[in-house]
């Protein structure tokens, strides 16, 4: 089975997905780590010197290259399903998560993470709490294109476990 966790920035995609991988036995991928490591620079560099364009084609490019493996967990960018037909590609090769926590837990999760993530770096608390609410809704009507949607109490390894099993 491919697994592909998706959802905001700072909504725990890599945290789940290193849990389930213990948990599940599957290889275990971070798509913004292998683009940082493939580009031999950081997100926030990419973004600085190549764009945000140049960024999301990578990543389509890099995401496409799941298809030859088998039974793995990727966690996403957060903007990964929202580009370039990703979200379809995903839920055609795969079961999609998507990993839903509130605008308040995304915002006091991010304050300190800013500086390592370009999109929000040069905002201050209240302005991040603006761009977090309207990022969301903008990409909700694609994220809930998932396969299996997680929020509040249901977003815990167990839950998230008996989800996976079931399919």
């Amino acid at each position: 089975m491919k697994l592909f966790l998706i959802g905001m920035m700072g909504s725990g995609k890599s945290h789940w997905c290193k849990l389930l991988s213990n948990e599940l036995a599957y290889e275990a991928y971070d798509l913004d780590a292998i683009i940082e490591t493939q580009a031999g620079k950081t997100i926030a560099d990419i973004f600085a010197s190549e764009g945000e364009a140049y960024f999301r084609s990578e990543e389509a490019r890099l995401l496409r290259e799941f298809d030859s493996k088998n039974r793995f967990l990727l966690a996403t960018g957060g903007g990964t399903p929202c580009f370039y037909d990703n979200m379809e590609w995903m839920n055609a090769n795969g079961t999609t998560i998507w990993i839903d926590e509130t605008v308040e837990v995304l915002v006091e999760r991010l304050k300190l993470e800013k500086e390592h993530r370009p999109l929000i770096k040069p905002l201050t608390d209240e302005a991040l709490n603006d761009f977090i609410f309207k990022k969301l809704e903008e990409r909700k009507e694609v994220y809930a294109q998932s396969s299996i949607h997680l929020q509040g109490e249901d977003i815990n390894l167990q839950r998230i476990v008996q989800l996976v099993n079931a399919r």
